[in-house]
């Protein structure tokens, strides 16, 4: 198996300069290529074809959460890692809507790093711990203080599809993990639109945290 490949994007160059030597010394991992804002790391995740890109979301030009709604149009193979030093549940939503795998906070364990983008790869969500418990702890306040659970009713299959759309799990791999065909994923993904009247995945993302349906059981493995 190849390693995996990596793009890193932030803009300081000490910060780089490290992550490529702690990622460098990985026997699995290796940086293919380096960006120094928002522009130029969509550029070369075009280029590069990156399997992760480990992307800042405080960068000059094109900023964080619109280079990863780019990268991902650019390369839609392409996970994208955030890590940054914002702690706030609110970048966290931001950055899950605008298609990010990941988020990890710059004082994370360098083991955390390292196995957030190993599992980004993989096609699971790797969150930090204390901020995706405070986004489902407030969906939840939210949703008590309406006093009702969200007012189109889903069925358990419907609010399972829900939760691995909104944690960035393509069709195949849903269906590979709830046993289904991937017509009969797209059929789920169809009636979630009819009935919640949301178009975009980032209007099911912010459905599904404001809900309180994130953070459930771990998604699919490959």
């Amino acid at each position: 198996m190849g390693r995996i490949r990596i793009l890193i994007a932030d803009d300081h160059a000490v910060l780089r300069t490290g992550l490529r030597m702690l990622i460098g010394s990985q026997r699995d991992l290796e940086v293919v290529g380096e960006a120094s804002d928002g522009d130029e790391a969509v550029r070369k995740v075009g280029t590069l074809r990156p399997d992760v890109a480990l992307v800042d979301i405080s960068m000059p030009g094109s900023s964080g959460i619109k280079a990863i709604e780019r990268i991902r149009e650019a390369s839609p193979s392409t996970r994208v890692l955030v890590l940054t030093m914002h702690d706030m549940p609110a970048y966290l939503r931001a950055a899950l809507a605008a298609g990010a795998s990941g988020y990890v906070v710059k004082r994370a364990a360098d083991s955390a790093l390292l196995a957030a983008i190993r599992d980004v790869h993989r096609g699971r969500a790797a969150l930090d711990p204390a901020l995706a418990a405070s986004v489902v702890q407030s969906g939840l306040r939210r949703r008590g203080t309406a006093g009702a659970s969200p007012t189109t009713p889903l069925s358990q299959r419907e609010r399972e599809v829900l939760e691995l759309v909104a944690q960035g799990y393509t069709n195949q791999q849903i269906a590979d993990h709830l046993g289904l065909s991937v017509k009969t994923v797209e059929t789920y993904r169809a009636r979630l639109v009819e009935k919640l009247g949301l178009q975009s995945r980032a209007e099911l993302v912010r459905y599904a945290l404001d809900s309180g349906l994130f953070g459930g059981e771990a998604g699919p493995t490959p």
